[in-house]
């Protein structure tokens, strides 16, 4: 089954929040259990309308049993069979958050699909590590795990961040309180967004460099590629591009590629009708489709997008409008992305989302090399927005 079924009689939404550590913790997470606390408060404060459920570990204070890591597996299993469950916050000592995360990403849990969602928020810790090493290992696990949010937190010098999958870090500070404020805040915001997930089909790849795909794009995409636009993580690049090809159609980059590689990967085809129905043909598209869909859209005069994740330069004349609240991918982000963008040059509109990345848009018939100077004169493609340019990304 695709969705769990509602109960006849409905319950308060939950959040469910593990923390503590078990007869086999490595202390990497020494505090897990006061941070679940802490964590548990604060849901009080951000989002009273939801029920709180603590599962504490023994070692933590916890009265349920919980003393192994089998037993926090079996915790996990129960909470992802509760319809009622809406959010899951996991910081315990062991297992790691990427080892729970299946549970809710990836395994039928009492034959019910998994629960993709829930919003899923980890927790890794180091200690005297860097802040690169801390947003390293924190978008390892949000990539990994297919998770929304990443608290990143170091025990030797009391650095704290939230890491965002669209590679970006958030309330980086030594004040753990404000950080976890700062995630409370980022939870609730992004917990409220809207969805659609695509169906995928079957079909070959448009070849990058086949007629189907406007030279100016292709020009375009190309000189961002030469240029550094485009840095790989866990062998992947972050960003995405496409070109509207008829009135509920459009060629997008595909999902969990390396741009860099556009002549093996290609694009996907993409067919929408409205906003609740996408099928893609031959992979899964971008995550950003929905943005796409949205700006092609309420943009009827652009016919192509190009989108990557470098700052702008000084003086730049591209309006900025925030990324915080929302999750790429969202109907939401689409939206706000349409609306932030402005005409800034004769037939090129961008938008800046802050602590994230530009979104470029124009018509196929518009001079390259006009676009090319464009972006060339407002953002630095040798950089990286949101986080820290790592040796694993480049």
């Amino acid at each position: 089954m695709d969705v769990l079924a509602a109960p006849a009689t409905p319950e308060r939404r939950q959040i469910h929040i593990f923390g503590g550590a078990t007869t086999e913790s490595t202390n990497d997470n020494p505090l897990s259990g006061q941070i679940a606390k802490r964590i548990g408060e604060l849901t009080q404060v951000f989002m009273p309308q939801l029920d709180t459920r603590l599962h504490l570990t023994d070692q933590a204070g916890g009265e349920l049993g919980i003393a192994t890591d089998e037993d926090l597996y079996n915790a996990a299993h129960q909470v992802a069979a509760n319809y009622p469950t809406k959010m899951v916050f996991w910081v315990p000592d062991s297992p790691s958050a990427r080892e729970i995360a299946p549970i809710f990403r990836q395994e039928q849990v009492d034959g019910m699909a998994p629960r993709k969602d829930i919003f899923l928020v980890g927790m890794t810790a180091t200690k005297g590590a860097a802040g690169a090493e801390q947003f390293d290992q924190g978008l390892n696990f949000v990539k990994g795990a297919s998770a929304n949010l990443d608290l990143a937190y170091d025990y030797g010098t009391r650095n704290g961040m939230v890491v965002a999958p669209e590679e970006s870090r958030y309330e980086e500070s030594t004040e753990f309180d404000m950080v976890l404020r700062g995630l409370m805040e980022m939870s609730y915001l992004r917990s409220q967004l809207t969805f659609t997930r695509s169906t995928v089909i079957g079909g070959e790849p448009v070849d990058w460099n086949g007629p189907e795909v406007y030279p100016t794009l292709r020009q375009v995409v190309d000189y961002c590629i030469e240029n550094g636009a485009y840095k790989p993580f866990m062998g992947v690049t972050a960003g995405h591009f496409a070109c509207k090809v008829g009135d509920t159609e459009f060629l997008t980059s595909r999902r969990k590629t390396n741009f860099n590689d556009l002549g093996s990967s290609g694009l996907v085809r993409v067919i929408t009708d409205g906003p609740d129905k996408v099928v893609a043909m031959g992979g899964k598209p971008s995550v950003g489709g929905q943005s796409q869909r949205i700006v092609f859209e309420h943009h009827p005069e652009r016919d192509s997008i190009v989108h990557f994740h470098c700052p702008p330069k000084e003086g730049s004349k591209v309006p900025v409008v925030s990324q915080r609240e929302y999750e790429c991918g969202s109907h939401e982000c689409g939206q706000n992305t349409s609306d932030g963008l402005a005409l800034v040059d004769d037939g090129i509109e961008a938008v800046m989302l802050d602590n994230h990345g530009p979104n470029v848009v124009f018509h196929h018939e518009e001079n390259p090399a006009k676009i090319i100077e464009f972006i060339r004169d407002n953002f630095d493609l040798t950089k990286k927005t949101g986080g820290y340019v790592l040796p694993t990304a480049v």
